[in-house]
């Protein structure tokens, strides 16, 4: 029985991130944005939200922590590098690229408040 302590830990963050990606995603949308991919995967990378409003391409990191400047720290250099190359191979795809312009967000999801969107946050 030991053994289920840390996996049901692994899948408890896990649902927390995926509720808070949810939470993220509504709070773009409730703004004009078009979600376009949610936990977008490549081979460099994954972007938890991209979405769009018009030209505008936002590649969003979603942190739910317990307080905003958590989740903000939260988001090491490692991590910005990792979503800028995978949002250029996501670019590279698109057929429009060339008039899109791209933004890297921050949002920040805690318990009992309104996720806050920090834009272009790297």
């Amino acid at each position: 029985m030991a053994t289920d302590g840390p996996d049901r830990r692994k899948l408890r963050a896990q649902r927390r991130g995926r509720f808070a990606e949810y939470r993220a995603a509504l709070c773009l949308m409730l703004k004009g944005y078009r979600i376009v991919a949610m936990r977008h995967r490549t081979r460099l990378g994954e972007i938890d939200i991209i979405a769009r409003k018009g030209d505008l391409i936002a590649c969003v990191e979603v942190k739910a922590r317990r307080s905003a400047d958590a989740g903000v720290f939260a988001v090491t250099a490692a991590a910005q590098h990792r979503i800028r190359a995978a949002s250029d191979l996501w670019l590279a795809r698109q057929p429009d690229f060339a008039r899109l312009s791209v933004r890297y967000d921050i949002i920040t999801v805690t318990p009992w408040r309104w996720p806050r969107h920090l834009a272009d946050a790297f």
